[in-house]
């Protein structure tokens, strides 16, 4: 069990920055692979990036490959998604979620994660 709470959406202008914070608490931080995720309005929820439990890898989709840095701090049971030269379409509700899974290639899918945060908005205007 654990819990996740995302925080620091806002609105944002096109070419800037952004940085997401998905806080966990309860089981061990480390036992768990984070991503994180985005669902726009009438759209499916998509991925966007994973860590995993030790921190050495990640992994992001192409759409914001380049663009999208995600790290963890064991010591703060912290993950960020640090979002740089941000566009219009990055628009969207942004989720971490939690996976146990122990196949790296299905931490890009939304049915590996077990645990949600509730969301946290991101707006970039043009």
């Amino acid at each position: 069990q654990v819990q996740l709470v995302e925080s620091g959406g806002g609105l944002v202008q096109a070419g800037g920055s952004l940085r997401l914070s998905c806080a966990a608490s309860g089981r061990t931080f480390s036992s768990y692979a984070i991503g994180w995720f985005r669902q726009a309005p009438g759209k499916e929820r998509e991925f966007v990036g994973v860590i995993s439990r030790s921190g050495m890898m990640t992994y992001y989709a192409d759409s914001v490959k380049g663009r999208f840095t995600i790290s963890r701090d064991k010591a703060k049971n912290t993950v960020y998604l640090q979002m740089n030269s941000v566009k219009p379409e990055d628009t969207a509700i942004y989720y971490c979620a939690a996976s146990t899974s122990l196949l790296p290639n299905r931490l890009r899918e939304v049915a590996a994660f077990t645990y949600w945060g509730q969301g946290t908005q991101v707006t970039a205007s043009s």
